[in-house]
């Protein structure tokens, strides 16, 4: 299977990528088999990612699956983005050959290790005693 125009897009001019100095969220996940890593920043307004930035270390999928990644969760409410699968970024960027599938599983991953946080996070919040 050869790279879809997105997936070339998105390595030529990758979306998003750096990091969000105020994030709500940041997520960090590694492939153990390979060694790419993910870092996902996020920053909510209410319920709604109004940011969200990336640093990819690894394969080229990785860096194109992190960026098609905050392309997907931008201005979606967190339970929305919570659905979002491996599929949805495949199909965003036009499919993988299959051996480079394991970059949207770790772009969907680091989102769902974002979103536990945000979630812990409210809950301390919401059982402190005044």
């Amino acid at each position: 299977m050869a790279y879809s125009q997105a997936f070339k897009d998105h390595i030529s001019n990758p979306r998003n990528s750096g990091q969000i100095a105020d994030a709500t969220a940041v997520a960090e996940e590694t492939n153990p088999v390979c060694g790419d890593r993910l870092r996902l920043s996020l920053r909510l307004d209410a319920d709604r990612i109004e940011q969200a930035k990336f640093l990819a270390y690894g394969c080229p999928p990785t860096l194109v699956c992190g960026s098609v990644l905050t392309e997907l969760v931008l201005g979606k409410t967190i339970a929305q983005a919570s659905l979002l699968t491996r599929n949805d970024v495949l199909d965003a960027l036009g499919g993988l050959p299959s051996r480079k599938h394991h970059a949207a599983a770790l772009a969907i991953e680091t989102l769902h290790a974002a979103i536990r946080s945000i979630a812990a996070n409210h809950r301390s919040l919401t059982h402190v005693k005044d």
